[in-house]
């Protein structure tokens, strides 16, 4: 009993000054070891570190997001300025879609290239007559294209003008300052100066001109200005035109207004201007409508007592009426546009279509007649194709210089 309590005592105790040896051998050529109890505590003291760094630095993320939103609130949210921001913001791309939309119209024009290089003064009438001719041709209208070669023809007697590369320059001169000082800045949108009182922007036009798909690419312009967007499915005729405009707003992140069945479309919009309001957070109302003839007499009073129920929920509404015109059906817009704004008071024209046509000279006679900006053109299928109109560059898409 004695021998085995004394081999026991003397084995642990071998055993012990071992592994206390092991230990420090161990520690010695691998000093990056540590036992067990050493990582556990150091784990867990890290483990409480890290904790204490995540709740510092949760704390200022959500100190910092605070921030950025009260600034979002008060710098980056929609206004006047943001919107003029985005709408003159031209890329690359831009001017390729632009130029790609009006590829018809502009191979029309080409002949006037042909008829440029046979520049002679002793000619210069039948050469300006042919030259007219040409403009007609795209839908400039008699009108504006007199108005253009007039100009020529007193810059030739002047000495301004020498060279058929002369005349072009002059011509494409002429063309953006009827533009410019009959359209103004088309990138000049009017939105509500009360902050509780959403911008309200009516649409409107004859069937098939477009719309509602306008209605969803002006929704995207809004939403990259930082706009909350309210669509009004003013549109109570069409078959399934709500369901359109639904679409839209889930592609460009607006809303729906609330729209019973079988409501009148001057009640909608009422209830739709109304409920913006109340919500409190609306920033951009597109009121769609139905479209009308403008040779239909009852249709248009109908669209009048549209825009008069707007104006009597919100007296400052609509900040805009905005007129869309296919682009296809060139000068044949013109009676269209003349009656719309007799009617309605139209703000702006927005263009349709004009890639496929080669009547695109009609943007510059809708100005030169109406008085009137056009907003917007329509060259082609996708959100991005709806462009800011920008006269210089539509031109030079017109008439392209020799060396493009």
């Amino acid at each position: 009993m004695s021998f085995c309590y004394s081999a026991s005592s003397s084995l642990t105790a071998t055993n012990a000054t071992n592994a206390a040896r092991d230990k420090a051998n161990s520690q010695k050529l691998f000093p990056f070891m540590t036992t067990r109890n050493s990582v556990t505590h150091h784990h867990r003291k890290n483990e409480s570190v890290l904790r204490t760094n995540h709740g510092q630095r949760k704390r200022a993320i959500l100190q910092a997001s605070s921030n950025n939103n009260n600034s979002s609130n008060n710098n980056n949210g929609f206004s006047l300025s943001k919107l003029t921001s985005v709408l003159r913001k031209k890329t690359e791309q831009d001017f390729l879609r632009v130029q790609n939309g009006t590829k018809k119209t502009r191979e029309k024009l080409s002949l006037m290239d042909e008829i440029l290089g046979l520049w002679r003064l002793d000619d210069l009438d039948d050469l300006l007559d042919d030259l007219e001719d040409t403009l007609i041709s795209v839908d400039f209208g008699p009108k504006t294209a007199e108005t253009a070669l007039n100009e020529i023809r007193e810059r030739v007697s002047l000495g301004k003008i020498k060279t058929g590369k002369d005349c072009k320059r002059a011509l494409k001169e002429i063309i953006v300052k009827i533009l410019i000082e009959e359209g103004g800045d088309p990138t000049k949108m009017v939105v509500s100066n009360d902050e509780k009182i959403p911008t309200c922007v009516l649409i409107i036009g004859v069937n098939g001109g477009g719309k509602t798909t306008t209605i969803g690419k002006l929704s995207n312009w809004y939403k990259n200005a930082g706009a909350k967007v309210m669509m009004v499915p003013g549109d109570t005729f069409r078959a399934a035109a709500a369901e359109q405009l639904q679409t839209w707003a889930d592609r460009t992140g607006a809303i729906m207004s609330k729209s019973p069945p079988n409501t009148k479309p001057g009640a909608v919009s009422y209830k739709a201007v109304d409920e913006a309001i109340a919500m409190g957070d609306i920033d951009v109302i597109l009121a769609d409508t139905s479209g009308r003839l403008h040779t239909n007499l009852d249709l248009m009073d109908e669209l009048v007592g549209v825009k008069n129920a707007i104006k009597k929920r919100e007296p400052s509404m609509p900040h805009e009426v905005l007129l869309v015109l296919d682009g296809t059906t060139g000068l044949n817009m013109l009676n269209q546009a003349r009656e719309f704004g007799k009617q309605l008071g139209v703000t702006g024209i927005i263009l349709t279509k004009l890639d496929g046509t080669a009547r695109g000279g009609a943007v510059i006679s809708v100005v030169d007649d109406m008085k009137i900006p056009v907003k917007f053109v329509g060259v082609g299928e996708s959100m991005e194709d709806l462009q800011v109109f920008e006269p210089k560059s539509f031109v030079d898409a017109l008439f392209p210089d020799d060396d493009e």
